[in-house]
């Protein structure tokens, strides 16, 4: 039963890092069970929805998987700015843990284009705000970041936050797609460009509110 189990562990593993590879360069619904299975080197075609049932549940454990290392990169950083009032120190919370994971997970990467594909799948959003965005140490930094933010307008808070949150999904996708293709990029490495993406997310949120038609 031992052997059995960890024959089952290893091939569960190499299910979602194909299924994750292959949703992050197709995407998500361009890719069949049976395609995943194939590409895992699985003989049996029906191995994904033996180990993980839906596609919604495989989606479910690939974010798992590196929510769990995030949430402890952000941990750490939240216990250095707690009581901070700088913008600055909370969009960094919400910027580099990912960016750190992704740079610890070397090139080829695949996690930032897999959630960009989510992120604009309608009815995959919710399992990465489950998953995700929904954990305590994000939960955290936000609450952290609120009461630091300008008194805006409800509409321009809400479309503001709308648009930092495109620019932290798509951003690292790109950056992901270019280091993949050996293509040159403006930052030289993901600290670096972590650093830009909190510059722009910083300046998004303190950006003048122009009134009137």
């Amino acid at each position: 039963m031992t052997v059995r189990a960890e024959r089952g562990a290893t091939t569960r593993e190499l299910i979602l890092i194909t299924a994750e590879r292959l949703f992050a360069e197709r995407g998500v619904y361009a890719v069949s069970n049976r395609q995943i299975s194939e590409a895992a080197g699985q003989g049996n075609t029906a191995a994904v929805g033996y180990h993980f049932g839906s596609r919604t549940d495989l989606v479910r454990a690939i974010v798992r998987g590196h929510s769990q290392e995030i949430d402890r990169i952000r941990e750490r950083m939240i216990a250095r700015v707690r009581g901070s009032r700088r913008i600055r120190d909370w969009v960094a919370c919400l910027v580099r843990p990912t960016a750190e994971h992704l740079d610890a997970l070397g090139t080829p990467s695949w996690f930032a284009r897999f959630s960009a594909q989510v992120m604009t799948d309608p009815t995959l959003r919710g399992v990465m705000a489950e998953e995700s965005l929904g954990s305590p140490s994000l939960v955290h930094a936000v609450e952290g970041l609120r009461p630091c933010l300008p008194d805006l307008p409800p509409e321009v808070r809400a479309e503001r936050n709308d648009m930092a949150r495109q620019l932290m999904v798509h951003v690292p996708a790109e950056r992901e797609q270019a280091l993949a293709d050996g293509a040159p990029t403006v930052r030289a490495g993901w600290h670096d460009a972590a650093t830009g993406l909190v510059d722009a997310i910083t300046g998004l949120w303190l950006a003048p509110v122009t009134e009137g038609p």
